[in-house]
């Protein structure tokens, strides 16, 4: 079955492609959550249409790539984003979203597959190389910010980065039981003990294990 992404899906392809899918995932999984809808020709055609309108304000020299790559400099994206108390998003930023908002805002079209960053997960100040031309890359400002609230400093994202480390770290009292275990004293062996003796006694106890191995 073909049916549109409207999201990126992993290992299935990126947002605004048609692919083709069993038709049981698209009907279980992909469509009730509005990841993908059927690839009508309507649809199809829409799609098509958007993409050649964009492709003509992709660079296609050197020198517009040039130019594209200073404007993009001078850019600075903003993704305010659902995130917890430790700074990890509810989602992420996909390199998807990156190009859909420098279309957005710049009217400029990027290749999404040239856009060398992971998908972001944690909120933060990121710069993100994005290969404009064949030799000609920039890096583009971008702040992923928690939804309705300000941008915390660098000291803040630090903190919050040290308490989700700190969180997923075993509890102390585990290794410090761990700790004891490893150092736990041992009692000395029944034979070590006996070599302890002095030489009077351990010879009045070895001569009383033979007597009484004769009887």
């Amino acid at each position: 079955m073909e049916v549109i992404l409207l999201k990126d899906v992993e290992k299935v392809g990126l947002r605004g492609e048609v692919v083709t899918v069993a038709r049981g995932y698209a009907r279980n999984f992909l469509l009730p959550r509005r990841l993908a809808e059927e690839a009508t020709k309507a649809r199809v055609a829409e799609m098509q249409k958007r993409d050649a309108v964009r492709a003509r304000h992709e660079a296609r020299t050197v020198d517009e790539a040039q130019g594209v790559a200073e404007t993009l400099a001078k850019t600075v994206l903003r993704f305010e984003v659902k995130a917890g108390s430790t700074g990890v998003l509810f989602g992420s930023v996909t390199p998807t979203d990156i190009a859909d908002e420098i279309w957005r805002t710049r009217k400029i079209r990027v290749d999404r597959r040239k856009i060398g960053i992971d998908n972001i997960k944690r909120i933060g100040r990121y710069d993100v190389p994005i290969e404009v031309f064949q030799d000609v890359s920039v890096e583009v400002k971008t702040l992923v910010a928690p939804e309705g609230g300000e941008m915390p400093s660098d000291e803040e994202l630090a903190a919050m980065e040290a308490a989700e480390l700190a969180a997923a770290a075993p509890p102390e009292s585990a290794d410090a039981e761990s700790r004891e275990v490893e150092y736990e004293e041992v009692d000395p062996a029944p034979a070590e003990v006996a070599q302890e003796l002095p030489d009077d006694e351990f010879d009045r106890a070895s001569n009383t294990a033979l007597e009484q191995n004769e009887l």
